[in-house]
């Protein structure tokens, strides 16, 4: 369990969420209009279609989850596990993903319906990225297990019961950063369109640049 969260897991998990609520947003005001940050509604909705043999909304829910699993497959072989840990390839995974949002912003200038199957990729690889840390789990592109951790944790708090208050902490920041991203996706997509997703594409290749020297800083000083 979390007692203590090294600054770097806090930033980047915070400035995560913040993307992933973010690009989610944009991509529900898209054209298509669907979630590509998780997968638990395109599923169900997915399932609906195939029930009423509706082949449109089955073939767009289905090329969705396939995306968000090709993504958590990508993060499976580049990082190999799930275990947040400094040293892992990371920086490659976040390149990956900036690339992946730089040509779903390309696609969704063209009105092409892969953007949205790029943008998903990258949630899905950004999820399986940052997996787990201390023995918690730790989920940046969706918020049901974050929500109903922080009601479990308020729960024990009312029954005066010992919480973990960094891991409490975390989890509120996480929660309160995706929200934030959605206002400010929603907000700038009113104004610039889907070039708005070109500033996750951004942030996110910054943090990549931002790991690897802090991963070859940290490099030189253990020798």
């Amino acid at each position: 369990m979390i007692r203590n969260i090294p600054g770097w897991i806090l930033i980047a998990c915070i400035v995560l969420a913040f993307s992933a609520g973010y690009i989610n947003s944009i991509a529900l005001l898209s054209f298509d209009h669907q979630a590509v940050s998780h997968i638990t509604g395109t599923l169900t909705s997915t399932a609906s279609a195939a029930s009423q043999r509706a082949g449109a909304e089955l073939w767009s829910g289905g090329a969705l989850l396939i995306s968000f699993f090709i993504g958590a497959i990508a993060s499976g072989i580049i990082i190999g596990n799930e275990a947040l840990k400094k040293g892992r390839r990371y920086g490659v995974a976040l390149t990956l993903e900036s690339l992946c949002l730089l040509l779903a912003w390309w696609l969704f200038r063209e009105g092409h319906i892969a953007g949205e199957w790029l943008a998903s990729a990258a949630c899905g690889l950004q999820n399986a990225m940052v997996a787990t840390y201390s023995g918690s789990v730790i989920r940046t592109t969706h918020m049901t297990g974050i929500l109903s951790d922080i009601g479990s944790a308020v729960g024990n708090l009312l029954a005066r019961r010992r919480v973990l208050k960094p891991q409490l902490r975390l989890q509120l920041g996480i929660l309160a950063s995706f929200f934030a991203g959605g206002i400010a996706g929603a907000w700038l997509f009113s104004v610039v369109s889907v070039d708005a997703l070109l500033l996750p594409a951004c942030w996110v290749f910054v943090l990549a640049v931002i790991y690897q020297l802090s991963l070859r800083r940290f490099s030189g000083s253990s020798q």
